[in-house]
């Protein structure tokens, strides 16, 4: 499954849901928002790109461009814009702001996805991924099982590589309870001796490096621990 999360912005509830069907079935998580105002109410760091409408209600889509691009947790996000209004004025207005493409109404889905793509991989190649490579992703915290790199917001993290493997565990099982002896026996090898306190000194760690989502990686007394999304 495609690992990339979407938000779509446009006041138009109909276009919205065929976006999002179609963008989920090519693999995306897709989220929906029907102003500026409430897509601004979400987590938008956590997207990978936004399809946003110009001339909505009170908060245009150009408005809320510049105030993503101010701020250093969204600036680099991609934008492409969706709009009825297509002159050449518009579109510099767009592409001033920073915005990846730019899509005139009425447009083909096709066309809005085939874009979606092209402008993704752009996305991936900046980030120093590949098409192929396989990755696990929760909000902004990504790892990358193919070049073994994990970034948090974009930033690229140090791991040793049990924190690296016991954090791919938890991600890869997200919500399921792993003991201390079922992390032992899938991260040691069975002829390394390991105290259960090795484990939980990786745990706060981990916990440490990836921030704001070392809260997700939880205890339960007396079972073990596990990643909650």
């Amino acid at each position: 499954m495609n690992p990339y999360r979407i938000l779509v912005v446009d006041d138009e509830e109909d276009l919205c849901e065929i976006l999002q069907f179609n963008l989920e079935t090519e693999g995306y998580v897709v989220e929906v928002a029907y102003s500026a105002e409430e897509a601004l109410k979400l987590d938008v760091s956590s997207f990978h790109l936004i399809l946003l409408d110009v001339m909505m209600g009170e908060m245009s889509g150009f408005k809320m461009a510049r105030q993503l691009r101010e701020n250093p947790k969204t600036g680099k996000i991609p934008i492409i814009f969706l709009t009825a209004r297509d002159t050449e004025n518009d579109k510099l207005t767009g592409f001033n702001i920073g915005a990846d493409d730019y899509i005139a109404k009425p447009f083909s889905i096709r066309e809005v996805v085939a874009r979606v793509k092209a402008v993704i991989k752009r996305y991936a190649s900046a980030s120093g991924e590949k098409e192929d490579d396989k990755l696990l992703v929760f909000d902004n915290l990504i790892m990358n099982l193919s070049n073994k790199k994990i970034t948090v917001d974009g930033e690229e993290i140090q791991f040793t590589k049990k924190e690296f493997e016991i954090l791919r565990l938890l991600l890869e099982n997200r919500n399921r309870v792993f003991t201390r002896d079922e992390i032992l026996s899938k991260v040691w090898s069975e002829d390394v001796i390991v105290l259960d306190r090795t484990i939980d000194v990786n745990i706060t760690r981990l916990r440490k490096k990836i921030g704001q989502y070392g809260k997700n990686i939880v205890t339960r007394l007396g079972y073990g621990y596990c990643f909650e999304s």
